[in-house]
């Protein structure tokens, strides 16, 4: 297999939106994730790339602690958004997943009409005050994704009535409704078709200016498609991180090389 081909260009920027510092992950006595220091820039897409079963969707659910809902599972080391530790004994979690918003690999909409799954989390969290300002808010989050004026004139239909597609971007605005600081994605484009992928990964790349994103993906290709930072994993040890470029290009450590040529994994 053939390293894919870098297309992005942008520089890596230089401020940092989370910095991971120690980190360890069990499922009971299963260790999932070895001392794992990383630090993940604002406004950049930050891509986890590894073979299946190396940690990557792991240390994800860590970033905004969806590991709290699994029984047994517990994290070590400290996660710093903006300098505060998410898992502080004062923080509240669901807090947390609102400014850090998720993405699955299976579109998810809720069993409600396209307004309502917009409408739902700026209602429940009460970020607006009027019909009006919800209207305005649902439809802002409907072009961010790129869903507008595919759905502007159905906005009462069922979401889960839309193409894959188009219920991923559907999941996309939902997030962005809330205003997260973070998008996390695993894997969001595996259950889609290659026209579908393409409109997915556009909207990552215009969402990165003024976000920051982390994506889990099983293809190097996108990963060198959409990401300005790569890190790759390896049996739960981050083995190596750096800009995409350098990581497809001239990888620094010869795990990651064989890993990129299709030598293992």
């Amino acid at each position: 297999m053939d390293a894919p081909s870098v297309v992005h260009a942008a520089a890596p920027p230089a401020s940092t939106r989370i910095a991971l510092q120690g980190i360890n992950a069990f499922y009971g006595e299963k260790r999932a994730l070895f001392d794992v220091n990383l630090e993940i820039p604002d406004n950049a897409v930050t891509a986890f790339i590894g073979a299946s079963g190396c940690g990557k969707s792991t240390l994800l659910r860590c970033l905004n602690r969806m590991n709290d809902t699994i029984p047994g599972a517990r994290v070590e080391g400290r996660i710093l958004m903006d300098g505060t530790d998410i898992n502080g004994a004062d923080i509240d979690p669901v807090q947390v997943r609102t400014r850090i918003g998720m993405v699955f690999q299976k579109p998810n909409p809720f069993p409600m009409s396209i307004y309502e799954n917009i409408a739902y989390g700026p209602r429940t969290h009460k970020l607006v005050s009027t019909k009006a300002d919800l209207d305005e808010l649902v439809e802002s989050s409907l072009r961010r994704a790129a869903l507008w004026d595919e759905v502007k004139d159905r906005l009462g239909k069922p979401g889960l009535g839309l193409s894959g597609g188009q219920q991923q971007r559907l999941v996309i605005a939902r997030a962005l409704a809330v205003s997260p600081a973070v998008i996390l994605m695993d894997e969001p484009c595996s259950a889609l078709d290659p026209i579908a992928t393409a409109h997915i990964e556009a909207l990552i790349d215009q969402l990165r200016k003024h976000t920051c994103i982390v994506i889990v993906t099983h293809s190097m290709a996108q990963a060198a498609r959409v990401s300005q930072i790569t890190a790759f994993f390896h049996m739960g040890k981050l083995i190596e991180s750096g800009s995409t470029d350098q990581i497809f290009t001239m990888p620094k450590v010869e795990q990651t090389q064989d890993y990129i040529t299709g030598r293992f994994g």
